[in-house]
């Protein structure tokens, strides 16, 4: 068998579709599941049991059955009780949601590393519960927790390939609809695989550059 450089030209433009939808899940999964992991880590610190046990249960249902599982039933079963997206829309909301319950982890852990001075000198200083938040407690958590974040990433990275299970054109899909088009398997998926190497590699190395920083 011979490598085939025309099938690999032929399969560049759906490969070049399939890299931004595959950026376009990445980057909005991942701002989805930061902002839904600082709010579930928030209700699990919560003074009130009716906030903290729902959202418990709910982030370990999550955390414990399969992405694939609840993308399925995004796309397939909320269609019947009148809520529909896009199949786009619907497997960057089940990514994003997915690994929003690891991160609200990441986030707690965070935040009770913050030490318990901070607090006080906060409450000493009569600063409102949301500047405490926002101005002591939350960059110090961040700046502890971003290489943890940014781990998940890759994470969500490796996962973006079983959205084509609902048909969304992101890189394995486009190989996938390029091969039955052409007979032509070996192309198509090498360089698919080629380039969650180049994206994913560099993201790594640059995690373990910001995890030495923030060390110092």
């Amino acid at each position: 068998m011979t490598w085939d450089w025309s099938a690999v030209a032929d399969f560049m433009p759906r490969f070049w579709d399939g890299v931004l939808v595959t950026l376009q899940i990445l980057v909005l999964g991942s701002l989805l599941s930061f902002t839904l992991g600082l709010v579930w880590a928030l209700g699990l610190r919560s003074g009130s049991r009716f906030v903290r046990w729902p959202v418990g249960l709910f982030t370990e249902f999550i955390r414990n059955t399969p992405l694939l599982v609840q993308l399925f039933f995004l796309f397939f079963v909320l269609p019947e009780w009148g809520v529909q997206f896009s199949a786009l829309t619907t497997g960057t909301i089940a990514i994003g949601l997915h690994y929003s319950t690891y991160t609200a982890q990441v986030y707690r852990a965070g935040i009770e590393a913050v030490p318990a001075g901070q607090w006080e000198a906060a409450t000493a200083l009569s600063l409102p519960a949301h500047r405490t938040w926002t101005a002591v407690i939350l960059p110090q958590a961040v700046r502890r927790i971003a290489p943890a974040l940014g781990n998940y990433v890759i994470a969500m990275l490796k996962d973006t390939p079983l959205l084509a299970g609902i048909s969304v054109l992101e890189m394995l899909q486009q190989s996938r609809l390029e091969s039955a088009a052409t007979f032509q398997y070996t192309e198509p998926l090498t360089v698919v695989g080629i380039a969650f190497i180049l994206i994913a590699y560099p993201a790594s190395l640059l995690v373990r550059t910001l995890e030495r920083r923030l060390a110092r």
